[in-house]
């Protein structure tokens, strides 16, 4: 049995996540969606909700469970007994990341393989900072992530409206 875990803040999960999560989920026996739960980055959503809406994501997924985890990613992968980690490729500029991370957590832990998967050509330019900004400035994300999704990002955008310091959009990467 092959266990594999598919890591990343998910802040919010969209449709190029979710390709990738049920991609993974024909190749490996049992894949976890892995929500960091303290990544070194300006989160809109906090951890619950991460995980709530992962979990209502891919709940058809039979195969895929949604779990937080902290720390090192390879330790991780260990603790749950997983020999893979799933990563994601949109464009030639993620290679290069990917690359330095998979060849770092090769030296960290030589039995655990990286697997990239290129992203389907209809999620290659959506990143979860771009879902943030587009929605936070009131654009349509209706076709970047569920509508459960596009719900919680509305509520987002009221509360930040409502907020007195009226924080800027929070954009950190396009690589979520």
């Amino acid at each position: 049995m092959t266990n594999a875990i598919y890591p990343a803040s998910f802040d919010p999960i969209h449709y190029g996540h979710i390709d990738i999560a049920k991609r993974s989920a024909l190749i490996f026996d049992r894949v976890i969606v892995a929500v960091y739960d303290r990544p070194l980055k300006n989160l809109l959503f906090n951890i619950d909700e991460r995980l709530q809406l992962a979990e209502q994501a891919l709940r058809d997924v039979p195969n895929v469970e949604i779990a937080r985890y902290s720390g090192l990613t390879v330790e991780y992968a260990r603790q749950v007994g997983a020999q893979v980690i799933v990563r994601g490729l949109r464009v030639v500029s993620d290679f290069e990341l990917e690359w330095h991370m998979a060849l770092t957590n090769k030296q960290l832990a030589p039995d655990i393989e990286v697997v990239c998967l290129m992203t389907s050509q209809a999620y290659a330019f959506l990143s979860s900072s771009t879902l943030r900004e587009v929605a936070l400035l009131g654009g349509d994300v209706s076709s970047m992530a569920p509508s459960f999704v596009v719900e919680a990002l509305r509520r987002k955008a009221i509360e930040r409206a409502q907020d007195p310091i009226n924080q800027p959009v929070p954009i950190t990467s396009l690589r979520d």
